[in-house]
């Protein structure tokens, strides 16, 4: 893992936290959240905003390193709504660090 870059700041993880409002895989509030990479670091991913997600002890400790709609599916959690939510707070995050007219953003 050390040989593997990760650009997840506090801010950044306290903006995922927020976003998402409790576990972003069940909804779990009121219970400490990790962070959990969406592609597992053992199959190529990293601690970065775009790649981690805050979720449950339980969910997380389910998932491991799993590919993360398969395991929805054999959870029988949403996928669908999981990855619109993904893609929604990935827009929000990216236009709250970048906004319009910024010279970022051209």
């Amino acid at each position: 893992m050390a040989a593997v870059e990760h650009d997840l700041s506090a801010a950044d993880w306290a903006a995922l936290q927020a976003a998402w409002g409790g576990c972003a895989y069940c909804g779990a509030t009121g219970t400490p959240l990790q962070k959990d990479c969406v592609l597992a670091i053992s199959r190529g991913g990293r601690y970065t905003l775009l790649n981690v997600v805050p979720a449950c002890a339980s969910c997380n400790a389910s998932k491991c390193n799993d590919e993360v709609t398969g395991w929805l599916r054999r959870k029988r959690l949403d996928e669908r709504a999981f990855l619109e939510r993904l893609g929604a707070i990935h827009a929000e995050l990216a236009t709250a660090a970048c906004p319009p007219g910024s010279p970022a953003a051209r």
